[in-house]
């Protein structure tokens, strides 16, 4: 009985052969040099065309595959048996979601004219305040690139996350707009409603 290709188990499966293998595999040569790679490390024989269907390279009209196949897959990206990998996911799954808290303000809990103030690595820091409709306009500035007077439109602050502007528009450019994100590898370092 044959396994259905398209769960997400093999395509777990999948990357973890691609990145044993060192690169994704895209064409039949790929194809050729994992058999050969697999026969030699398992002493075991999985056709190119076997080995194709699983990545969809070539279906030839089947959509499943075989307990073997991915047995022997299984051992060469992951090191043990099929049945044992998708225990693994199962337990790191467990994992994959999570319920926390975070200090966030939204704009729609706001009013207009209050003032906040963000930072984010190294060392920048705005003093910006709520217009309504989720817009903003930057009224102090310190080692950025936000200028006194910019305007953005952003629906929240989360501290530790990146923020993300949009209609960014400069004070001395309002016809045109962009869209920016602050805080992108660290997040926002500072985030506080002024009284």
């Amino acid at each position: 009985m044959g396994i259905k290709r398209n769960i997400p188990q093999i395509t777990a499966l999948r990357d973890r052969v691609e990145t044993k293998f060192g690169k994704p595999l895209v064409t039949h040569a790929d194809f050729l040099a994992l058999v050969a790679e697999i026969e030699v490390s398992q002493r075991q024989h999985i056709s190119e065309s076997t080995l194709e269907r699983v990545w969809g390279y070539s279906t030839r009209g089947y959509d499943t595959v075989s307990l073997r196949t991915l047995d022997v897959l299984s051992i060469y990206g992951a090191g043990c048996y099929w049945k044992q990998f998708c225990g693994e996911l199962q337990r790191d799954s467990e994992s994959e979601s999570e319920l926390f808290s975070v200090e966030s303000i939204l704009a729609t809990g706001l009013e207009v004219g209050d003032r906040l103030q963000i930072g984010w690595l190294p060392d920048r820091m705005c003093i910006v305040r709520y217009l309504g409709d989720g817009c903003f306009v930057a009224d102090e500035c310190h080692n950025s690139k936000m200028q006194v007077g910019d305007t953005f439109v952003c629906p929240q602050f989360i501290l530790g996350k990146r923020a993300t502007l949009s209609n960014f528009c400069r004070k001395n450019n309002p016809e045109t707009s962009y869209t920016c994100t602050i805080g992108n590898h660290n997040g926002l370092t500072m985030l506080q409603l002024l009284k």
